[in-house]
């Protein structure tokens, strides 16, 4: 029998050591990471529109 509440008394000791308390509190403005949605790509603005109608010799 003391067997059995020396080992219950060490499983709530440890229980209370790892949940005894609540994490600190974390503000919503720690929760919140602010960057671009996406970086600009230099070859997104090299196409031609038109180009098209010239390789299918639309002219």
């Amino acid at each position: 029998m003391a067997h059995e509440e020396n080992a219950q008394d060490a499983a709530e000791a440890a229980r209370h050591a790892r949940f005894g308390a609540l994490p600190e509190r974390i503000t919503p403005a720690e929760m919140v990471e602010e960057k671009p949605a996406s970086a600009v790509d230099p070859a997104r603005n090299n196409f031609n529109d038109d180009e098209w109608l010239i390789r299918m010799g639309a002219f």
